[in-house]
Formats: C-alpha cells, structure tokens, sequence
C-alpha cells in the first residue's frame, strides 16, 4: 500500500518531514504513528494506513513533497516473505538513444512544472517569474514555494548594489527557523498579497452571557462560535473563498479555531457548527484543541475550513488585526474579555466586555455588509436566548 503525503488544510499544498519513526523492515500496525510532518497549518504525527512492513521510504527527513505524494511504502508480511516464483532469463538492455533520451528527461520537467500549485503560480505571477526558468527541487522537477523565492532572490541579490555584510554582537544567538514557523511567514505572506484586508472592530457586552456562564463550564469561545456561525448562515459571502474570478459560497460552516503551541500556531477545525448545540461545540473544541496540544490531530481536522477565529485576548490583548487564512475571505479576533467602565444612561458601571475585529477581503466583502455580520453577532452575545444556551 502506498502511503502518501496527506493535506494537512484547505489550503496546504506541501509538507516537510520531520521525522521517521520507523525504518524501513519495521513493522508497524494500523494507526501506529509512522512519521512526523510539518506545514503552516500544523506539525502532526501521521499514522499508517494499513499493517505491514514498512518495505520502502521514498521521501527523507527533511525534503517538502507535494499532498498525495507517495512518500513510502507499506506491505504485508506476506508479500514481504514470499518466495519468487521461477526465475526471469536476465534480459540485456537495449541502447539508449542520448537524444530521445534528454528530449524525454525535458518534458518531463516541463510537465512537472506545469502540475505547480496555485499558489506557486500567484507568486510567479506577481513577481514576473517565467515558470520554465525555475529549476524544481519537488518531486519529479515540480517547482516549490520554496524554488519561486529562492529565484526572486536569486535576482534581487544579483541587481542590488553591494551591501555590507552583516555582523552580529557576540551575545545574539541566531537559528534557523523552523519548519512550521517559515511555512508560516510564507502562509502569511502570501495571503497579504492575496487579500485586500480591511478591519472593522466592534465592542461587545458579554455581562448577560458572564451571568448564563456562573456554575457552568462552557467558555466564552464556544458561545461566540456558536454566534458566528449562526450569522455566517445570514451573511453567505463571509462563508465565501475566491477562485479565479468567481466566488465559491461554501455550503458548510466549518469554523476554524487557532490554537497557540510553543512551535507556531494550527488551526483545528469545528464541522458543520452552524448544527451543532452550544454544549456540541464546547465539547469539540476541548477534544481538538487538547489533541492539537499532543500533536494528535489527524488530516481531516485541519480541513476544509470555511472561516478561522482567533483569540489573541487569551494572552492579555486588548485587540487583534488578524490575517485572513487562505482561501477564506474573513477572520475574527477576539479581545480579552474583562471588567471595563460602561455607560449606561448617565451612569458609568462595571461591565464585562472585549473588543471583537473582523479582518475581510474587501475584493468581495463591502464595509456595509462586514458591520452587519458584525452587528448580528454582536446582538446575540449581548442578549443571549438563556433557554438555548
């Protein structure tokens, strides 16, 4: 059975081995964590497919390989053991034509260079980049993220004037980043070049829902996702991803939930929420959030997102201006959630509150129709239905 780089997000493209944690000869079961990946979404623990010997390792530690690259190979013990059946006459091999041969070897190329992703074409593209310039370093030739960069800076550092060479103190300790972590910046990088972004920021009372909350357990966040997808079943088009010229409205309300590691960031995914009760979504987003923490997660978690909320008032923010993830078009920030002055009628009193920041792409989303998503969550939260909750 062949066992294949799996996509790790909607839109994850590629993903760097970490690690192998078995060795080729090893068997291993069904289930049993058989390497270790990392992308901008999320470094993860694969577990195989099927038991068997791990009979082949096409891809090592180290290299980026494209989703649904096969990057081993697993067989049962009894392909493993079996003996030949007779014995093949050798057969000599016929010359080789050099001509055909490096014509061959070049359309190949060509054609690995033609299976690029969107994205490594968006960069291209916006950076003047002929494709057929880049040598790939994918699998088969394919042309990266990685080789579209290197490229660009390949060109900028051969036009720019001489600088001086960077020293550093003696005391500064410099590293290389992380896999996740320059998947990352690429991720958001990328997604500044994509998305016109606008902010639009809201306060938002949650007094009444502090009071639903007393001997409960349910945070905070499971009511404001609750809320959200509520409203993005009335304001389609934030549920929305750009393709080309068109405007895919997704059916599914799956809300994306950024979870903070000592690594970088991974967005687990809440399916279908717009369906799920209050306490359904609690209890989901406790079970991804503690398996993200263990590196548990599984490749459908991380999918098919529709709309990402982020949480920066965990760590103390007042407000966040978060990036839009790709291909979505929106995401929401959430502020710290305390006790500020309010006033109300002519008085100033204490309330529970936090700033929310919707971020959209302004390419299909206008202001108007941002502060009247805004606005509907804003009035659910604020007078919470205590017989829903």
């Amino acid at each position: 059975m062949d066992v294949v780089m799996p996509q790790m997000g909607e839109s994850v493209t590629e993903g760097t081995i970490v690690r192998w944690m078995k060795k080729v000869g090893d068997k291993v079961d069904r289930d049993e964590p058989l390497f270790e990946i990392s992308t901008d979404k999320v470094d993860a623990e694969i577990p195989s497919p099927a038991a068997g010997i791990l009979s082949e390792i096409k891809a090592n530690e180290g290299d980026t390989v494209p989703v649904d690259s096969v990057v081993a190979i697993i067989r049962s013990a009894t392909e493993v053991a079996a003996p030949p059946a007779g014995v093949e006459k050798a057969v000599e091999p016929k010359p080789v034509d050099a001509s055909k041969s490096v014509a061959a070897s070049k359309s190949a190329e060509s054609s690995a260079r033609d299976r690029t992703s969107p994205l490594v074409r968006q960069i291209a593209k916006e950076h003047n980049v002929d494709l057929a310039q880049v040598h790939g370093t994918g699998i088969g030739g394919r042309v990266t993220k990685d080789d579209v960069l290197a490229f660009v800076e390949r060109g900028a550092t051969a036009t720019a004037p001489a600088t001086a060479e960077k020293h550093h103190a003696s005391g500064d300790r410099v590293e290389k980043m992380s896999v996740m972590r320059k998947k990352i910046a690429e991720h958001m990088v990328a997604s500044r070049r994509t998305s016109a972004h606008v902010h639009t920021v809201f306060e938002v009372d949650f007094s009444r829902i502090a009071k639903i909350r007393e001997g409960r357990k349910t945070s905070y966040l499971s009511f404001i996702i609750k809320a959200t997808a509520d409203a993005l079943k009335s304001f389609p088009v934030l549920n929305a991803s750009v393709d080309g010229d068109s405007i895919v409205y997704h059916e599914d309300v799956n809300i994306g939930v950024a979870v903070a590691l000592e690594t970088g960031l991974i967005v687990p995914v809440v399916k279908h929420a717009d369906a799920q009760s209050l306490a359904g979504i609690a209890q989901t987003v406790a079970d991804l959030a503690a398996r993200a923490r263990a590196r548990q997660l599984k490749p459908e978690d991380v999918a098919g997102g529709t709309f990402t909320i982020t949480n920066p008032g965990a760590s103390g923010a007042l407000l966040g201006t978060p990036i839009i993830n790709q291909p979505q078009v929106a995401i929401l920030g959430i502020g710290s959630i305390e006790k500020r002055p309010v006033v109300v009628g002519d008085a100033v009193v204490a309330r529970m509150t936090a700033v929310l920041t919707l971020g959209f792409d302004h390419r299909i989303i206008d202001g108007a129709m941002a502060d009247q998503f805004m606005a509907q969550i804003k009035k659910a939260l604020e007078n919470w239905d205590e017989n829903a909750a």
